[in-house]
């Protein structure tokens, strides 16, 4: 842990954490809580930040989530339920909800699946294809802006980073519709 140049009185909160502990507990490496504390609260800050565009646009962060998933789908923008749950790492009630609220702002429509009379399918309403659309342009602008924190160079060395990290809690993912 090094201080700042301007002093310990310029220490960050983390810095300023981890100063504490050291001296109360010299016994333990504190040194994790460095790069845990500084994600946990740099995800707040993004977090913060990304919700901003997301109210603008009257969604919220899983509205956002659902849409952005029928939009990857490209044309007929649709998907079942149960995969736009999986992939936005929801409960299927919890799908359901947003399905529902989208569906009452006239952003998505279920009808029957085509292959299967019974199963449901979710799919982008023109006004949801365009909000989206929107919704999603200054999405990127703000994603850049927040970027813009960091030289190129040190964004893809973040970047590489955070994907080995990552792969150590979710390991390699087979290529879609493979088991």
């Amino acid at each position: 842990m090094s201080d700042s140049p301007d002093g310990p009185e310029h220490l960050d909160h983390v810095a300023r954490i981890l100063r504490a502990w050291a001296r109360e507990r010299p016994d333990l490496d504190v040194r994790p809580l460095g790069v845990i504390g500084r994600l946990h609260r740099l995800a707040g800050h993004l977090t913060d930040r990304l919700l901003v565009v997301y109210r603008r646009y009257g969604l919220g962060e899983g509205d956002f989530d659902v849409l952005a998933a029928l939009r990857r789908a490209g044309e007929p923008f649709e998907r079942a339920p149960g995969e736009l749950a999986a992939y936005t790492m929801v409960t299927t009630g919890a799908m359901t909800k947003r399905i529902d609220r989208l569906e009452r702002g006239g952003l998505v429509t279920r009808r029957p699946s085509a292959d299967d009379g019974r199963a449901r399918v979710v799919a982008l309403t023109d006004a949801g294809r365009e909000l989206f659309d929107e919704a999603f342009t200054e999405h990127m602008r703000n994603e850049r802006s927040l970027l813009d924190f960091l030289t190129p160079e040190e964004a893809d060395q973040l970047e590489r980073l955070l994907i080995r990290w990552l792969a150590g809690f979710e390991g390699p993912r087979p290529p879609r519709g493979e088991p």
